[in-house]
């Protein structure tokens, strides 16, 4: 396993490699001038000059990449010119809020998909089967940033059930100690009840919207997969020799079926750090996503290059731990090469 674990690490270094290199050259190919825009409108063709040279970016390219990849090497992410802080230090200050949104996302996305999925290949064109079809058709259709708005107008405007869409918090409460970051752990960790329902309920609207967009594909691929499992040879034998119902769905039929079900995960979990980023717009969520997209509206390199590398880290890291899950699914499935 460990050596599973190193040939995978080492793996994905080009890919990082790459990663940076793309990222790099992008960023640089975007329209706009960073010095103009911090030099601001009255700012002089000296003054522009001035913070274009210390920016750096009156070198080459290739001598602001080889500054770039050295700096990375000693964990420096540079600075942030919109905020002033290290990018590294916002990085870890955002980051543990699109991750409490992300990984919540994607569990209650798994939890109803899976079952709902099963469901449906077990009873075929039933009503179950119909609202799993409705689920999966409404998820890829409607866009992420009109469910965010449907729900917020529903929830909170026309019934008063949500807080109002303004972050992480109610502006009235004070945030937990920081142990993790993620405020709903914080605030069970220090035993506040109160401030956990409050932290819970201003996730649920934005949750629920990263949701709907995750659980399309993960009941759709569930549904084909076990439909697929549930017509082989082998589960019909296993009903001709009289095992019951829910050890042949459970243990035989499922645990065939997850496969393609955990290589939709990781697909998917892509798809959520570039959706979250809408969503943290949407809630005012102060997460890396919408830190970023900030930053690349005003032409700031450096937070945009750090965002992309630590989602391809995070990407990285998950698809590391599906190949593990894989084994531990089936040990059949050789991952020694």
């Amino acid at each position: 396993m460990i050596g599973l674990i190193a040939r995978r690490v080492l793996g994905a270094l080009p890919n990082l490699l790459g990663i940076i290199a793309i990222t790099f050259l992008l960023t640089r190919a975007l329209p706009g001038d960073p010095a103009a825009f911090y030099a601001g409108p009255a700012g002089t063709q000296e003054a522009v000059e001035e913070v274009r040279e210390k920016l750096g970016l009156n070198r080459s390219l290739p001598e602001q990449f080889w500054i770039y990849v050295k700096d990375l090497g000693s964990g420096n992410l540079g600075q942030s010119l919109s905020t002033g802080q290290a990018v590294i230090q916002e990085l870890r200050m955002r980051l543990p809020a699109s991750l409490e949104l992300v990984f919540l996302a994607l569990a209650l996305a798994i939890s109803i998909a899976i079952p709902l999925g099963v469901m449906a290949a077990r009873h075929p064109n039933s009503w179950i089967d119909h609202l799993c079809r409705l689920v999966t058709t409404a998820g890829v259709s409607l866009p992420t940033f009109f469910t965010g708005l449907l729900l917020t107008y529903v929830f909170y405007f026309l019934l008063g059930w949500a807080p109002s869409p303004i972050g992480r918090l109610d502006p009235f409460l004070t945030p937990p100690s920081a142990i993790t970051g993620i405020y709903t752990i914080d605030s069970l960790l220090h035993g506040d009840i109160v401030l956990f329902r409050a932290c819970a309920a201003q996730l649920c609207l934005p949750v629920l919207t990263l949701t709907v967009f995750v659980l399309a594909p993960l009941a759709r691929m569930t549904r084909g997969s076990m439909m697929a499992v549930l017509s082989a040879d082998f589960v019909r034998t296993a009903r001709a020799s009289g095992l019951a119902s829910p050890t042949i769905l459970v243990r035989y039929a499922l645990r065939n079926a997850l496969l393609p079900v955990v290589t939709t995960v990781g697909m998917v979990f892509s798809f959520l750090l570039g959706m979250s980023v809408i969503v943290e717009k949407v809630f005012a969520w102060p997460g890396v996503g919408s830190f970023a997209l900030d930053a690349l509206v005003a032409s700031d390199y450096a937070p945009v290059q750090g965002f992309v590398l630590t989602m391809a880290l995070l990407y990285t890291l998950l698809n590391l731990g599906i190949d593990i899950l894989y084994v531990v699914i089936d040990p059949r499935v050789q991952l020694t090469k």
